[in-house]
């Protein structure tokens, strides 16, 4: 049995800038599985930069309220939403809220650096 406690995943600086503590990933754990599934934290008053990854991606948000952006069409998201994210999708989170902004990434199949693009700056 498998059981990670995210405080004990080291968190870092993802390449689009949010915080990230991977939970599982088959290329980090000696396991059958296809997608990865990430912690992600984008603190208040900031927006993860744009990129797109050739890979499908869902987020569910867990914690206070942003905009989230897939290739030009923006919507607000809160706790208990679903996001979507086809692949090749330019994309990005803005925290809009008083608090951290935090969902939980899944991508299928599992994130690899060399399938993400990150572009400049927020549109």
């Amino acid at each position: 049995m498998l059981i990670r406690k995210l405080l004990d995943c080291p968190e870092f600086v993802a390449g689009d800038g949010t915080q990230l503590r991977e939970l599982l990933h088959p290329d980090k754990q000696d396991l059958d599985l296809r997608y990865s599934l990430a912690h992600a934290t984008v603190p208040v008053g900031q927006v993860s930069t744009p990129h797109a990854l050739t890979t499908s991606e869902v987020y569910y948000i867990l914690a206070g309220r942003g905009d989230m952006s897939i290739d030009g069409e923006t919507s607000p998201v809160e706790p208990g939403d679903a996001v979507y994210i086809p692949p090749q999708a330019r994309q990005y989170i803005r925290n809009t809220g008083d608090i951290p902004l935090v969902f939980i990434c899944l991508v299928d199949p599992a994130w690899r650096k060399e399938d993400e693009t990150v572009f400049e700056a927020a549109e």
